[in-house]
């Protein structure tokens, strides 16, 4: 995958940066244990870490995220291979996004978007806002659709191929990329939404973001029941709603983590199968627990190279590039004009 011709690229801070400790619900930044205690320990503390043996454990428990991220790379590519190779799918139609999976409104949202003349206001009149944190729900997939996606996750989920976890707080779902969908569905599905986001976050780079990450998240009671409050590694996220059926679950949004206040008023937020919520990537979300049955969503990180190669927005600095797979985490290395001061041709003058 390349963006105008330049492979992508990760940041450094992803093998120090915002590792979640589970037990104590808290993401810290780890360079050595006396770093880790100074920076975080009066937080630990005050969450129930208050033994020498507890904040060991807690040691224990980064050091081996950080080895699994270390692996991470290789271990996806080696998965890939096997699953290209051995799973029989059940319902191979899923992996190709044709119009007919797509909601008949969200089609008609996208002709809007495309018509000459359309602005902001306009496309509002087709979306939910949720208060003025620029959240918005919308229709995406038919019903039809979801039912036969959620089938076939769950067929590959009861299949004996090996599974990557989507994220470091989610345990239970699946990596797409690992199904092969990135280029037959997830490519397309983002290009789709382009229009949308435009109009929508236009400052964020929504005309131009140009990589993804995506996954499904699976909450049931006996598995993942709700989801910290964190923010995404995005410049915008969907978050679209598959089933199957379920109580309670709502998602929460409080500050945008670029934008903190003193009190942060949060707003709850229902899941509506087959439609879908956009939000910037930085506003911090959970998921309250789940009471019943079993809920399933798609989750697209939506990457800017513009946007993000100026500043990392997982440690808030200038990204340091590293070797990457696939879409890695949406950076690109500079091009040639943008490390060369720029010189006048004097002969021209």
């Amino acid at each position: 995958n390349m963006s105008a011709g330049r492979p992508f690229r990760g940041c450094a801070c992803f093998f120090t940066d915002n590792i979640f400790v589970g037990r104590f619900g808290l993401h810290v930044r780890y360079r050595d244990g006396p770093q880790l205690r100074r920076d975080h320990g009066r937080a630990l503390r005050e969450r129930g870490c208050r033994s020498e043996e507890q904040f060991r454990e807690v040691l224990r428990e980064i050091e081996a995220e950080v080895q699994r991220r270390k692996q991470l790379i290789h271990q996806s590519v080696e998965r890939r291979a096997i699953i290209s190779k051995c799973y029989k799918p059940k319902h191979p139609e899923v992996y190709t996004l044709q119009d007919s999976f797509l909601a008949p409104e969200f089609l008609e949202i996208v002709r809007f978007c495309t018509s000459p003349g359309a602005d902001l206001q306009g496309l509002l009149s087709y979306l939910e806002s949720f208060s003025d944190k620029r959240i918005y729900r919308l229709p995406v997939f038919t019903e039809e659709f979801c039912r036969a996606f959620v089938d076939e996750l769950e067929n590959f989920e009861q299949s004996d191929m090996p599974k990557g976890r989507p994220n470091t707080m989610n345990n239970y779902g699946v990596l797409l990329n690992e199904l092969g969908m990135d280029e037959p569905f997830l490519t397309p599905l983002r290009e789709r939404l382009l229009p949308i986001t435009a109009l929508l976050y236009p400052e964020l780079g929504g005309a131009c973001l140009d990589s993804h990450k995506a996954f499904v998240v699976k909450y049931s009671l006996h598995e993942d029941l709700d989801l910290s409050s964190h923010y995404d590694n995005a410049e915008v996220t969907l978050n679209v709603s598959l089933g199957k059926e379920f109580t309670e679950g709502n998602l929460y949004f409080g500050d945008f983590s670029q934008d903190p206040t003193p009190v942060p008023k949060y707003i709850e937020v229902e899941h509506v199968g087959g439609r879908g919520l956009l939000h910037r990537g930085g506003q911090i979300h959970g998921a309250l627990p789940i009471a019943s049955g079993e809920r399933w969503n798609l989750i697209v990180w939506m990457r800017s190279s513009a946007i993000r190669n100026q500043l990392c927005p997982m440690c808030g600095r200038k990204p340091e590039l590293v070797e990457a797979e696939g879409f890695g985490d949406g950076f690109t290395e500079p091009l040639a004009q943008e490390e060369v001061p720029q010189t006048v041709n004097v002969c021209a003058l």
